[in-house]
């Protein structure tokens, strides 16, 4: 084989495994979408973890929830910042739609950014989609 059919083809696959990342850069254009704090969130300033491991542990975090409710039955979580709060996605006090009110604004729009389905609610019911 020659050379150059060599650095052709080399060219050619170097092209092909690069292209996915050129044709993000090229397309993504919208940033990500930060969580709408409303109501009670807004007032708060503070939640179970800051901020930025909220964003990226919450899933984690809910699954240790969900064991820790149905295995052991414990229902309270004492946040980093000492405080105590109810391990439950449902309103009330210290509960996740205790203080994130809105459902579609708070979840749905990262969620729908990030094009994941998570299955809370296939569970759990949004109170206001009960009303």
């Amino acid at each position: 084989m020659s050379k150059n059919m060599i650095m052709a083809g080399l060219a050619v696959f170097v092209l092909a495994v690069l292209s996915p990342f050129w044709f993000n850069l090229i397309t993504t254009t919208q940033a990500a979408p930060k969580p709408e704090l409303l109501g009670k969130a807004a007032e708060a300033k503070k939640c179970v973890l800051d901020k930025y491991e909220m964003r990226a542990e919450h899933m984690y975090l809910l699954d240790v929830w969900r064991d820790s409710v149905v295995r052991n039955g414990d229902r309270k979580y004492t946040g980093t910042n000492g405080e105590t709060f109810n391990m439950s996605l449902s309103t009330g006090e210290n509960s996740c739609l205790g203080c994130h009110e809105d459902k579609a604004k708070f979840c749905d729009s990262c969620h729908d950014y990030a094009s994941v389905s998570p299955y809370c609610w296939d569970c759990h019911t949004n109170p206001k989609e009960i009303k």
